[in-house]
């Protein structure tokens, strides 16, 4: 599990961590995400529509990676693989939610905060993690300090990342990659702007 979901990591320096407020929005949002170089997606399970969205883009963009985020327990993780998803990605960790992994084999990212997280997880079996929320969790500093004695573990930082400070996290030896949602303007949306998400998508993207 960890390995699969370590590859799909390596395939975008920045994931995009969408929230799906209109069915409508869901493909071309999707398109112009990966048309700016962005084609590894997590879609949180925030909203109503979320599941129908992951699989209409699914269906819209076979070659694009798409994974559910916000999975809390068995019922959404069930769900998200019904739907298709090729990861899935949750804020925290409980023992419902990594068994259900475990007996489906899902690419499972999941969240940790303290080096007692990091340590439950690696005792389950995961060393690629979501490290979350990150800005509040204490950012580089916290990381830096986690991979002292962890070096093993793998993160992808979520939670207060931008454009101005992603850097500082790609440049630390235990990131893979960072999600973020400062590329999904929402005013841009609410317009249907696509082409402007496609510019922050490329700007994302060249990180």
């Amino acid at each position: 599990m960890s390995s699969a979901i370590k590859n799909i990591l390596q395939q975008s320096r920045v994931i995009p961590v969408v929230v799906i407020d209109r069915i409508e929005d869901a493909v071309p949002l999707a398109t112009a995400l990966v048309n700016g170089g962005l084609n590894v997606l997590e879609i949180t399970l925030r909203t109503p529509v979320a599941i129908d969205a992951i699989k209409a883009m699914k269906q819209a963009l076979p070659n694009s990676i798409v994974g559910s985020g916000t999975v809390i327990d068995a019922a959404t993780l069930q769900a998200s693989l019904d739907a298709g998803v090729d990861f899935i990605v949750s804020p925290g960790t409980n023992s419902e939610l990594l068994e259900a992994a475990k007996q489906n084999s899902a690419p499972l990212l999941p969240g940790a905060a303290t080096p007692s997280e990091v340590m439950n997880l690696l005792h389950h079996g995961f060393d690629t993690m979501k490290f979350f929320p990150a800005a509040a969790a204490g950012g580089v500093n916290m990381l830096k300090s986690i991979g002292g004695p962890l070096p093993q573990v793998t993160f992808c930082p979520t939670g207060g990342i931008s454009l101005a400070n992603a850097n500082e996290y790609l440049a630390l030896p235990n990131v893979a990659c960072v999600g973020g949602t400062w590329m999904l303007d929402k005013e841009l949306i609410k317009a249907q702007d696509w082409d402007g998400i496609t510019q922050l998508a490329k700007q994302a993207s060249q990180l």
